[in-house]
């Protein structure tokens, strides 16, 4: 397989799972939605873009949002159901625009996955401005792949671009694809299987884990510079791309360019990409309750010059979980506000110890780990998470039976509350005696009843501990301790009085992520048998190995 192809096909792993969304192709004998005109957009390369154009009654022009999707814009409910969302919009005074984008329904090209969208989007962005129904005035929203297309719109900074409302979106795809490293083996390479992909072309991109230019003409952390629009971040706590509303509305509320710096605005919610599963109801957990709230006021605000107060409210609004068994939701389950994202914290380190214990006090010893034995053949089954294929969320890790090969390390009982915003990591000192293995670690929330309600997880490759360029990949010396930082991306939780704190160390979570053989072999390959490893956590003096945790004021330790 080529490298042009197996480069495609990694743009479609990026969010491949989303096109298994249900699609109804449109009818051979067409006529679009009621209330609608479908016009088509001649791009740079003289290919026409479908788009379903809904107006406001009256005179225009008219500002203008649009929404690109690669899920058919007749193909998401009936004609009536279509025109009832576009009405939204048109009421308040929009065109709305609703494009397929290229090789996608009505549209003319060739599909490929993300690859035309940073151009495509400036194209359609400028067409759109140059209508006779528009006031040249232009917006870009939506959620999910939609989303990516907002992003990738405002990336190409076209001149009539003036702000975007963007939910549940990723920054870079090779970091929300393989985390740490590590393939989403179901969610990923799962779906791709099921949609006829060889496993040649699988294991070709399996390879691809480490950096390389094709990620780079994507990546939001490249590109985002470019960016000079305000930009509406909305993200879930248990969505898969958690890490990229935070991510992008960081920089570019604190190092954007001209016109994106200062101007964003970020709320998160305790919402996964679907229904949350496990014995816990976080108040407004449902699947982007509220994500589309401010949508209206953020484009009257930038696209219409109303002065509706939006900007004077605080930039951030996170949900803060706490308790929250089925019927008896904590109090302290609350929306807050803050000046900026992280909040104000300070780092707490909490120190795993030989008897499986969490503590604040630094190693003493010369000499601690724990030891386990890492068998590929016998992987610990995952028990939710921020998955979109199968169950996700705080699900009870008590599911996951006593094994030698998962550690669970605790606090005593919390004899007041922990409250923490940010981002959280594990800075682990951890050996194996080959080349190559995984480390994973799981955040956990441990309710007096004992249960274990998942938080965070997250993995690390130990031949990526250095970072993800070709230079920084280096194998492992054998049974060498080395130290190993877990990205465990950002939360919003009370651990409250009663409740313990724990992280759980494992080597292996499947299907939510590929299980290494520990052969040491470049990813993708498979001439070597799978072998059992002998993997250690150190935990002494010279190996501190601790849960980082973004403590906040004042409700800390």
């Amino acid at each position: 397989m080529t490298t042009f192809k197996a480069a495609l096909l990694a743009a479609t792993l990026f969010l491949a799972p989303m096109s298994a969304l249900a699609q109804t192709p449109p009818p051979a004998a067409y006529a679009p939605p009621p209330g609608a005109v479908e016009e088509f957009a001649t791009l740079r390369d003289g290919v026409k873009l479908a788009a379903n154009v809904f107006k406001p009654q009256g005179t225009g022009p008219w500002p203008v949002v649009l929404s690109r999707t690669p899920y058919l814009k007749d193909g998401r409910g009936t004609p009536d159901q279509l025109a009832a969302a576009a009405k939204k919009y048109t009421d308040a005074g929009y065109v709305f625009v609703l494009q397929d984008v290229r090789g996608k329904g009505r549209s003319e090209g060739f599909y490929q996955a993300y690859v035309t969208d940073i151009e495509d989007g400036y194209d359609s962005v400028e067409w759109a401005a140059k209508q006779p129904w528009s006031n040249g005035r232009v917006g870009v929203t939506g959620a999910s792949a939609l989303g990516v297309t907002s992003n990738a719109a405002a990336m190409a900074n076209p001149p009539h671009l003036k702000a975007a409302y963007v939910v549940v979106a990723p920054y870079d795809r090779l970091h929300s694809s393989f985390m740490g490293g590590v393939i989403k083996e179901k969610d990923s390479v799962g779906w791709l299987k099921g949609q006829g992909v060889s496993d040649a072309e699988v294991d070709a991109l399996r390879a691809r884990a480490a950096d390389d230019v094709f990620w780079n003409r994507f990546a939001m952390s490249t590109n985002r510079k470019y960016i000079a629009v305000p930009i509406y971040n909305v993200g879930g706590w248990y969505d898969i791309f958690n890490q990229g509303n935070t991510s992008n509305f960081e920089h570019l509320q604190n190092q954007g360019s001209k016109g994106a710096k200062g101007n964003q605005k970020l709320l998160m919610g305790p919402f996964g990409h679907g229904p949350l599963s496990g014995d816990l109801a976080y108040p407004g957990q449902d699947q982007l309750q509220g994500a589309f709230g401010n949508e209206l006021r953020w484009f009257d605000y930038w696209l219409k010059g109303i002065d509706n107060g939006i900007m004077d409210e605080p930039p951030v609004s996170f949900f803060m979980m706490a308790g929250a068994r089925k019927g008896a939701a904590s109090p302290k389950n609350r929306m807050m506000t803050s000046a900026n994202w992280p909040p104000a914290h300070r780092e707490v380190r909490y120190y795993l110890t030989p008897d499986k214990g969490l503590t604040t006090k630094p190693p003493a010893a010369t000499e601690a780990r724990l030891s386990y034995r890492f068998d590929p053949a016998n992987p610990v089954a995952t028990f939710g998470g921020a998955n979109l294929t199968f169950d996700r969320g705080p699900e009870d890790q008590r599911q996951v039976p006593a094994r030698q090969d998962y550690l669970r390390f605790q606090t005593p009982v919390l004899d007041r509350d922990v409250a923490i915003a940010g981002p959280v990591k594990v800075e682990l000192y951890g050996a194996t005696d080959g080349l190559d293995t995984d480390f994973m670690a799981k955040l956990v929330d441990v309710y007096p009843d004992g249960y274990e309600a998942l938080v965070l997880d997250a993995p690390i490759r130990t031949r990526y501990r250095q970072g993800r360029e070709p230079d920084d990949v280096k194998m492992m010396t054998p049974n060498a301790p080395e130290e190993l930082t877990i990205d465990l991306w950002s939360t919003a939780i009370t651990f409250e009085k009663g409740h313990r704190i724990a992280v759980h160390i494992t080597s292996s979570n499947a299907p939510r992520f590929e299980v290494n053989p520990n052969t040491g072999e470049a990813p993708g390959q498979h001439s070597l048998k799978p072998r059992v490893a002998v993997n250690s956590v150190h935990m002494d003096a010279a190996h501190p190995s601790a849960l980082i945790l973004p403590v906040i004021y004042p409700e800390g330790n």
